[in-house]
């Protein structure tokens, strides 16, 4: 007898009626129409079910923090990091601790099963490394938590920074980052990523560095990563974050980057509500958008996912953890209003989000972890359109998170009464 049947539901690639059946946490059966005793079924009633979606660009260390010690007044980036630099000092273990599980009980409550979070290596306690190791052993059961060791400040600029760094990849830290263009200068940036990139081979790590999230054209730390991934065979273990400087650059340069970017094996992530909000601050009309350039890049051969980046820190005093809300967000901005471009900003938060986070038994194929979302959506598209009530949540096969359907009851004047609308 199977643990866990799905019946009629309608997958991502657009086939209806199917089937899958879970064994021990494991799909066993993707078919369509297939009946078997279960201990449990569902009937999806033809809604999707789509694996969960990933987060690979979070900041789970501040989250959460929101006017602690103040408020980001001008809401720039350069202010969000003088901020966190104020309150890092005032940090307390089980404080951090607290806020990331509540914020993992949040993204569980929205299908988002696997965060990969940068985590400040530039104070020398490591308290929030310890706090998150703490956190990543604690809900391992049910969410895939990764963490990259992030030389908030600078790793050369901050004393002690490399040392830092290593402390925090000996304690078990799984990535190594880097934030280049926070360096002294430009010289000093790429001197970092050759640094970095070195370490992570060293020890076989992959490699996830914040990269140009900047409106100058001529922050250019991913042409120096996508070299270095070469230089070391780091191919497929590389991916350069925000890269925001991509907006301002000149075309013809453009042209050239993206090709090394995509022979280089390099992902990038693009972390649309945080973009839009914290690039072209010093323009006054017109106003750039920040944001990278997803479709070139993506149409370039180039693996692009979304990540959320910040919630309720010193950066950004919104979000509630909801992938499908960013990838609302990167369409608009990246006006990819077509069929095909809404879903590859679907894709963005699942199955690109997945290869780049390098997520083992991901997805809905016998052999795959059984870890789904259904969703109150027919299809991707809806799914976005309506960021589509997340019906049930599985991990492994064990239902973590359910709610009701979405429906109205309205009563209008000239209407039949109590009409049920569903979206």
């Amino acid at each position: 007898m199977l643990d866990l049947l799905i019946t009629n539901a309608t997958l991502p690639d657009g086939r209806t009626n199917m089937s899958v059946a879970v064994q021990a946490g494991k799909i066993t059966e993707v078919t369509p129409g297939l009946q078997a005793p279960a201990h449990e079924t569902v009937d999806a009633r033809g809604y999707l079910l789509t694996p969960p979606f990933c987060d690979p660009h979070f900041h789970m260390d501040a989250t959460l923090s929101y006017g602690l010690p103040r408020v980001n007044e001008s809401g720039t980036l350069l202010e969000g990091i003088a901020l966190w630099g104020e309150l890092k000092p005032l940090l307390k273990a089980d404080d951090i601790i607290q806020r990331a599980l509540t914020y993992c009980d949040w993204a569980v409550a929205r299908g988002l099963l696997a965060i990969r979070s940068h985590v400040d290596t530039s104070d020398p306690r490591l308290l929030a490394v310890d706090a998150l190791l703490q956190v990543k052993k604690q809900v391992a059961p049910y969410l895939d938590l990764q963490l990259v060791a992030f030389p908030q400040d600078g790793v050369l600029r901050t004393p002690g920074g490399i040392d830092n760094m290593a402390r925090a990849l000996d304690k078990g830290v799984d990535i190594v980052g880097g934030i280049p263009h926070f360096e002294r200068t430009m010289a000093e940036g790429a001197a970092s990523v050759k640094l970095l990139c070195e370490m992570a081979a060293e020890r076989g790590k992959l490699v996830d560095m914040h990269c140009d999230e900047s409106d100058d054209p001529l922050s250019r730390h991913i042409e120096t990563l996508a070299f270095e991934t070469q230089r070391l065979s780091l191919q497929g273990r590389v991916t350069g974050s925000h890269c925001t400087s991509m907006h301002s650059m000149d075309n013809y340069y453009v042209s050239k980057l993206i090709p090394l970017i995509a022979e280089s094996g390099v992902s990038i992530i693009a972390n649309p509500l945080i973009n839009i909000t914290l690039q072209g601050r010093h323009d006054s009309y017109p106003k750039r958008r920040g944001m990278t350039r997803v479709p070139e890049l993506m149409a370039g051969g180039v693996t692009v996912a979304f990540g959320h980046d910040c919630v309720m820190d010193p950066w950004y005093g919104l979000g509630q953890a909801d992938m499908l809300e960013v990838a609302h967000m990167g369409l608009h901005v990246a006006q990819m209003t077509s069929q095909q471009g809404i879903r590859n900003c679907f894709d963005a938060v699942t199955v690109h989000a997945a290869k780049v986070m390098h997520l083992q038994g991901y997805g809905i194929a016998p052999g795959c972890d059984a870890s789904f979302v259904l969703l109150q959506a027919r299809d991707s598209i809806e799914a976005i359109r309506l960021r589509a009530t997340r019906l049930q949540v599985f991990s492994r096969g064990k239902r973590l998170a359910q709610t009701p359907h979405a429906i109205a009851s309205l009563s209008l004047p000239g209407r039949p009464p109590e009409t049920s609308l569903q979206p």
